[in-house]
């Protein structure tokens, strides 16, 4: 389905807030503010107020806005949100809808990111799809028979959650694994494995072994006809995707890995996409 309504679609995070306005499936506007983490709840609010400003008029169909953190969805309140302290219950929908007056939708990050590669990006014309984000942390959303599916709690496909080894998938297909098992930075591997360096070049190859672990799980629960990576990793991907292919060829149904694609999105601005989106699924039957 197009969409040709006027669409605001806001990305909040603990850095940035950016929104941008959404028309017949491109961005036609944009803003963007630094967000004062450290700030209490009224000035980050104030913040992204200054923002959606920005790109709000009198043709705004709707609003929707992707958040690290839990989110109740249907009420639209959003429970400790990544590296804004003070935002610990935040009745955001309630709060948006009484200022903008227009229906507003709010979400998780890693789900908005899957429904920007469903309506704006690789999968317009896949019904199921796994949004795999692979960054700071290891996220996810699902999409299946067109829709966004979040569960009963907006925890559905929490595979870094999933134990693994001594840890959990997130802690080795992220970049904690640079971090927090090797000791290094992702960053600084990259330099380093692009400049030649076995050890580096071995830790990516590691990195994809157990990456490859992790969509394995995913096709055994879900069996996707689409895997989208997104996230700052995946910029390194010639580096791992080896590695990840190979660890996925002792799956036990050979024919879904015939079928399988797995790629990496190249949706530009794919967070304040995958945030207006929230209206396009909602609308959906």
């Amino acid at each position: 389905m197009k969409s040709i309504e006027n669409i605001i679609g806001v990305d909040l995070g603990g850095t940035n807030i950016r929104a941008g306005k959404v028309v017949e499936e491109k961005i036609i506007q944009l803003a963007k503010e630094s967000t004062p983490a450290a700030g209490s709840q009224s000035e980050v609010l104030e913040k992204l107020f200054a923002v959606i400003d920005k790109c709000f008029d009198e043709n705004t169909k709707s609003l929707g806005i992707g958040v690290p953190s839990v989110v109740d969805v249907e009420k639209g309140i959003v429970y400790d949100v990544v590296n804004i302290p003070s935002w610990k219950v935040v009745p955001l929908k309630d709060i948006l809808e009484d200022r903008y007056k227009v229906p507003i939708y709010v979400n998780n990050d890693a789900n908005c990111f899957a429904l920007g590669e469903k309506y704006y990006g690789k999968a317009k014309d896949c019904k199921s799809l796994v949004g795999l984000t692979i960054g700071t942390g290891m996220g996810s959303g699902l999409i299946f028979n067109g829709k966004l599916y979040e569960g009963k709690n907006c925890c559905a496909g929490e595979f870094g959650n999933i134990p693994y080894l001594n840890s959990n998938f997130e802690h080795y297909c992220s970049g904690q694994f640079f971090s927090e098992e090797k000791s290094t930075s992702a960053i600084e591997t990259n330099k380093r494995a692009l400049l030649g360096d076995p050890a580096a070049i071995q830790l990516y190859a590691e990195f994809g072994f157990h990456l490859g672990q992790a969509i394995k799980s995913i096709l055994y629960a879900y069996d996707p006809e689409i895997i989208i990576l997104g996230g700052s990793l995946t910029k390194a991907f010639d580096l791992f995707k080896s590695a990840m292919f190979g660890a996925i060829k002792d799956f036990d149904y050979p024919s879904v890995l015939t079928n399988l694609k797995i790629e990496v999105s190249e949706l530009e601005n794919s967070a304040i996409y995958g945030a207006a989106a929230l209206y396009m699924n909602s609308i959906q039957h």
